[in-house]
């Protein structure tokens, strides 16, 4: 039997830093107002000319480093991103390019917004799983801040640019368990980029509980396993109030919870592997301990994936 096994994780957040005290300065909010709503603090934001792929290209390197391998052994590379560089060529074969991978390979861009990752995870997945690849590279890659509504102070606070990266590779033992991926495009119209973002907040707030719960129960269930195996739950940080409603209705403890949202805020696809980047480095996640990452973007999208680690 075939599995896929992270052997390697990397995140990236740019320099530039732009705390809620620094918004105070550009929109009409305030620290208390953005902080009592979301939870995040602060956020990083891309340089002038820094690019998805160029964010990308630092993530990837770290994980291709702390998997122990050289960039040429990738043989597959997809990026989950809502904010290409540019409409094509895709992030992925600009990212293939700079990392210097010349095997032919395939790379392609995903795009399920927010639930990005989760996507691109169980699609490297199965195409291991299948024999058709070896060695995936999963990047998640942002840079929202061009995307973003500066007369909406409701959703211009909430986001942020980064990049996480995990290696993916063919393995005899059980790495990733199993994935359920869920979309409802009817309700498209409640969060989505035309071309700046607009958000229906307490309609995406009470959407995203309910079936980012629903999810997590379903993946469960299919298992045969409680709330109480789960070692450490990595959800999408998009607001800290989902997390801590999602959280409550399945049952968790907020300390088995990864939680990056104050520092990152919502980097879309790019946000579980920057947090499952922060707690393998910190030491948090440890070999053989059940891991749900959980996510939903516009769409809608959402899923869940259960690993071995």
């Amino acid at each position: 039997m075939i599995y896929s096994r992270i052997i390697g994780t990397g995140s990236y957040l740019p320099a530039r830093v732009l705390t809620n005290y620094d918004l105070e300065k550009m929109v009409d909010t305030s620290h208390d107002w953005i902080f009592t709503r979301s939870g995040i603090v602060e956020r990083h934001f891309a340089a002038d000319g820094e690019l998805t792929s160029d964010l990308a290209l630092h993530a990837s390197r770290k994980a291709i480093e702390a998997a122990g391998i050289q960039a040429d052994e990738i043989d597959m590379i997809i990026v989950a991103t809502t904010s290409p560089e540019m409409e094509f060529p895709s992030t992925a074969c600009i990212l293939q390019d700079k990392l210097g991978i010349k095997n032919g390979g395939p790379a392609f861009d995903m795009q399920a917004v927010c639930g990005g990752f989760v996507y691109a995870l169980n699609t490297a997945d199965l195409y291991i799983r299948g024999g058709q690849a070896k060695t995936v590279l999963v990047v998640g890659a942002e840079v929202l801040s061009r995307l973003l509504d500066w007369n909406d102070r409701t959703t211009c606070v909430l986001f942020g640019d980064g990049a996480g990266a995990v290696v993916l590779r063919a393995s005899g033992e059980p790495g990733i368990v199993a994935a359920k991926l869920h979309a409802d495009g009817q309700h498209r119209d409640l969060l989505k980029a035309d071309p700046k973002i607009a958000m229906d907040g307490k309609a995406v707030f009470k959407f995203a509980v309910n079936v980012l719960s629903s999810v997590v129960d379903e993946l469960l269930e299919d298992q045969k396993m409680s709330g109480s195996d789960i070692d450490w739950m990595v959800p999408h940080q998009a607001n800290i109030r989902i997390i801590e409603a999602t959280t409550k209705k399945l049952g968790l403890d907020m300390a088995n919870v990864v939680v990056t949202v104050a520092n990152h805020g919502n980097t879309s696809a790019a946000s579980i592997p920057l947090a499952l980047d922060t707690a393998v480095r910190d030491g948090r996640i440890k070999a053989g301990q059940n891991i749900v990452m959980e996510a939903i973007g516009g769409g809608f999208t959402w899923g869940a994936v259960l690993i071995k680690w």
